[in-house]
């Protein structure tokens, strides 16, 4: 896993797993300006089609903008050519547009997943000119804290109800260590039928 070519974002945790059942998705909602919070209910995954997803970390602008820009475009490719872009392709897409404005102050560290012909997938996208596919991933300033979680816990044969709760205790101890993690922990289930939202949780009561 090239984890030396992610730059750990602030003000955020975002993670995402493959395992036999298909992918989880789990991020936290809180947005921070400096030291301040400034929102507990940001929706930090993106639902860019029925079989695609996108997570948000850095810019939120940044990130809402240009994930929605591909949301357009994938429809137009399916509406052209009858077909679904790939999880690859749309990665690329995403590349494309943003590398034409990398030394423009763009900040993101996204993850596009899916399902499609070639089964689940995970491409890391970022503003720095990074493209990289990956089974386990997290992005942002809780994400040290996160992997903690993932790399005990993470089994390839992991039944879907351990990966949810999985998925969730990732984002909960970031939370318990990271200052600028928190909110909501919202959570997706990705399988080879589309994706599903499994829950919109508090993560501390």
């Amino acid at each position: 896993m090239k984890t030396e070519l992610i730059r750990y974002l602030h003000g955020t945790t975002t993670l995402a797993f493959i395992f036999r059942g298909g992918i989880i998705v789990s991020v936290d909602s809180r947005a921070s300006m400096g030291s301040y919070v400034g929102s507990s209910k940001v929706r930090k995954i993106l639902e860019i089609s029925n079989n695609l997803l996108g997570t948000m970390a850095g810019g939120a602008a940044d990130c809402f903008f240009w994930e929605r820009n591909l949301s357009s475009l994938c429809k137009i490719f399916e509406i052209r050519n009858n077909q679904k872009l790939s999880v690859a392709g749309s990665s690329k897409v995403l590349m494309s547009m943003i590398s034409n404005y990398k030394n423009a102050g763009l900040s993101m560290g996204t993850m596009i997943l899916g399902w499609d012909k070639n089964g689940p997938n995970i491409y890391y996208v970022d503003s720095e000119g990074s493209r990289i596919k990956i089974k386990i991933i997290s992005v942002g300033s809780g994400c040290l804290f996160a992997y903690s979680i993932l790399d005990s816990g993470y089994n390839w044969f992991t039944r879907i109800n351990e990966a949810i709760d999985l998925g969730r205790n990732a984002i909960v101890q970031a939370a318990l260590n990271d200052p600028y993690s928190g909110g909501y922990n919202n959570l997706y289930l990705v399988r080879s039928n589309g994706w599903i939202k499994i829950f919109s949780k508090r993560i501390f009561k």
